[in-house]
């Protein structure tokens, strides 16, 4: 029988596109074909929207992204001010970011493995990654000890992961994480469905053990948090890697702005990386141009690349970063519009 160290050993490497100027690479993509050139266009729309001096930058994240080695990415897009607001899963903010911010690890893994020896060991696997399912309830826990420290009344996703961000702060055992530097440069980060994750067991716990009175969330608070930006920031542009619900949580606000009765523009650039479809009419694989149906996106600036996140997010990324026309913004720091 093996024992859990045999198969968490080589840990997970965050990809640095600090260390690699893909700019040649992707530019000679733009005379190529199919995604290739695809990438490139998206590349440098994401590009300009870092040199428009009116358009913020909204990052939407879904999948399983920081533990298969692109948190640096993040990362170091919040500190060069390549990204204003993010919008994500909350597997990604807790159960990976959160997650190594407390100290733990990912570990590279095999999907060609007996998953049952694997749940006998307390070994989690996302495809070929492994995670320690026992340090994974310590996160939990860590996500209740932080519940029963505030107040007990409804909070918005944002202003409980800036609690968790002003937590690592503090207690975090690394500084490259999203949370941390999200909290340290004002980005606030916003997780729709905040239940479907390592947080939504810690909040069960933290609501089991205090009937009377405790923390919950609110996730109309949410919508209209966004939709306040939104309606600051006017013009905006969108990254997003995958979709779910964090692409249409977005996409809404303009709508949303509608409602209250103010007029806003569509999100004047959008771009997606994705592997999905849009034959089944799921909304992951639904492109930029119907959004444009909804009033939710224009169609000038839009790119939808077909391809694995691991793979053209640090083309995309990197690229930008490369070209350094980030140096130039001014700094949003959206995360101000709700501090008291």
């Amino acid at each position: 029988m093996s024992t859990k160290q045999d198969f968490l050993k080589d840990t997970i490497k965050h990809f640095d596109i600090k260390q690699h100027n893909v700019v040649p690479i992707v530019d000679s993509f733009r005379d190529m074909a199919f995604q290739a050139r695809n990438l490139h266009r998206a590349a440098s729309i994401y590009d300009r929207m870092l040199s428009d001096e009116k358009c913020s930058v909204i990052l939407c994240l879904a999948g399983s992204l920081f533990s298969a080695g692109l948190k640096q990415i993040v990362v170091d897009m919040i500190r060069n001010k390549m990204v204003d607001v993010i919008v994500s899963t909350g597997a990604i903010m807790i159960d990976q970011d959160f997650f190594e911010g407390l100290g733990f690890k990912h570990y590279i893994g095999t999907p060609f493995v007996d998953d049952s020896e694997l749940r006998e060991l307390h070994i989690d696997r996302i495809y070929d990654t492994y995670i320690d399912e026992d340090e994974l309830r310590e996160c939990d826990m860590t996500v209740a000890k932080i519940c029963d420290t505030l107040e007990k009344r409804p909070y918005t996703s944002r202003e409980f992961i800036y609690e968790m961000g002003k937590y690592l702060s503090k207690n975090g055992k690394i500084k490259d994480s999203v949370l941390l530097s999200a909290y340290e440069n004002n980005v606030p980060i916003f997780v729709p469905a905040f239940s479907d994750c390592s947080a939504g067991f810690g909040l069960v716990h933290h609501q089991w053990n205090n009937k009377d009175k405790y923390v919950t969330l609110d996730s109309a608070g949410d919508f209209l948090e966004l939709t306040q930006i939104k309606l600051e920031a006017f013009e905006t542009g969108l990254l997003m890697i995958g979709g779910g619900v964090p692409k249409n949580f977005t996409q809404d606000v303009v709508v949303a702005a509608e409602v209250l009765g103010e007029e806003v523009p569509m999100h004047k650039y959008a771009i997606q990386l994705t592997v999905a479809d849009e034959r089944d009419g799921a909304l992951s694989g639904s492109t930029l141009k119907e959004a444009s149906s909804w009033g939710k996106v224009d169609t000038v600036f839009e790119q939808m690349v077909y391809g694995e996140a691991t793979v053209t997010l640090p083309l995309v990324a990197g690229y930008a970063y490369h070209k350094g026309n980030w140096k130039n913004r001014q700094k949003r720091e959206f995360q101000k519009l709700f501090l008291k």
